[in-house]
């Protein structure tokens, strides 16, 4: 599957580290951004629990996958749409070429594996 860049004392930053939402630096997410990363969340959780619901963990863990890369792709679109900061743009540039990949990744494995994507079985 595709890699990623790891930093594993801060896994998911953006680039030069920018401050957390809620930091005296960054004001948090408000307005129609705020509530489409609510969206975007919302929309993501319940197939993630169902995913995980499948009694083989590889199966499990895949149909779990999906729909949190879908989420990451959903939520680096919003930045996209709403974000201005260069560095966090191009991110989410990357995060949509690589959990796209990697979502078509997990769909290869599911129907190799007899397993298609949300068949609950």
């Amino acid at each position: 599957m595709a890699t990623h860049t790891f930093d594993p004392d801060n896994p998911h930053a953006a680039p030069g580290n920018a401050a957390a939402a809620g930091s005296a630096t960054v004001p948090p997410a408000s307005g129609a951004a705020l509530a489409e990363y609510q969206a975007a969340m919302d929309t993501m959780h319940s197939p993630m629990v169902a995913g995980f619901q499948d009694p083989d963990p590889d199966v499990a863990f895949v149909r779990s996958m999906i729909p949190h890369h879908q989420g990451a792709i959903d939520m680096a679109r919003i930045q996209l749409k709403y974000g201005t900061d260069p560095e966090n743009r191009a991110l989410a540039q990357h995060i949509i070429a690589e959990q796209e990949l990697e979502i078509r990744q997990m769909e290869q494995w599911l129907k190799t594996h007899g397993a298609a994507a949300g068949d609950g079985s």
